[in-house]
């Protein structure tokens, strides 16, 4: 099989400015932030960002790298909302696309399969058709049995991806990966709907690994829909990655309270290894 392994470096060559990135995980959960961090430090910008947001969107905001964000919400769990996304959107920074979650989740199904579009009934009755007056509405031809009426469904469009940012826990070199947690977070139809699906994980493994000590449904994505895998240890940093680590909380705290300037200057402008060295000198001088 064929070796995929990348550096998070040779990831964020193969992207451009003007593309759509789908970021997965959940709020401030399992957030590929290596990848993001590395990101950030090219000049790439203009970029459509589809997520359920976390600290990543907030990054990305601050850096004002983003020119449209498509969304459920953006939120690090245990702060409700992201800080630097609200100040970019309270100063209009970027466009948003703002859908529920059902449908930010057909809209990646739809891209997975390669459909325009995936019917679907969140929406119907609510002010989401109102603030994305560009959804349209489907009438399906088939009546139901007993009424006769035909039903209307929102047609939420496929959300096609150039590239998908994810992070796992496991993965081997060939590009399958493992989640390890409770939650698959729909990193599989992340990459699915990518035309380039780049994986950082916490630990490359033999592929016998994967199954040697957890169930074979936790084998989350498949080798076919992975274009490379990094290994990122604590790539997830700040947000969790369960059972590896839980949300560093204190960190996060550090991040929602600090301008983005200084917290950039202090954390951000060096590679990986000063990041997670900067976090470590972070933690000592809070110990003292």
């Amino acid at each position: 099989m064929t070796d995929k392994t990348m550096t998070a470096e040779d990831v964020v060559a193969r992207l451009r400015s003007g593309m759509t990135i789908g970021i997965g995980g959940w709020g401030s959960r399992r957030k590929p932030m290596a990848l993001v961090r590395a990101l950030l430090r090219t000049g790439i910008t203009d970029l459509t960002v589809v997520s359920y947001g976390g600290p990543d969107v907030g990054l990305l905001a601050a850096a004002g790298r983003i020119r449209k964000l498509v969304t459920a919400f953006v939120t690090l769990d245990s702060i409700p909302l992201e800080p630097h996304y609200r100040a970019a959107r309270e100063s209009g920074a970027f466009e948003l696309m703002e859908v529920d979650e059902a449908m930010f989740m057909w809209g990646l199904h739809a891209a997975a399969n390669r459909l325009p579009f995936l019917p679907v009934r969140a929406g119907i009755g609510s002010d989401v058709m109102r603030v994305n007056p560009a959804l349209r509405t489907v009438t399906s031809p088939y009546a139901d049995e007993a009424s006769g009426i035909r039903e209307e469904f929102v047609a939420m469009p496929a959300l096609r991806l150039d590239a998908a940012l994810v992070h796992m826990n496991r993965a081997d070199r060939a590009g399958n990966g493992q989640y390890l947690g409770p939650d698959p977070y729909f990193d599989d139809l992340f990459c699915e709907a990518a035309d380039a699906a780049y994986v950082s994980c916490e630990r490359v493994v033999d592929t016998a690994e994967l199954t040697k000590e957890a169930a074979p449904q936790t084998l989350l994505l498949k080798r076919s829909s992975v274009t490379a895998v990094v290994e990122a240890p604590n790539g997830a940093h700040f947000t969790s990655c369960v059972p590896d680590h839980g949300r560093d909380e204190a960190f996060q705290k550090l991040y929602a309270t600090t301008p983005y300037a200084e917290f950039a200057d202090r954390f951000l402008d060096g590679g990986e290894h000063a990041y997670q060295s900067a976090v470590q000198a972070w933690r000592k001088e809070q110990r003292q």
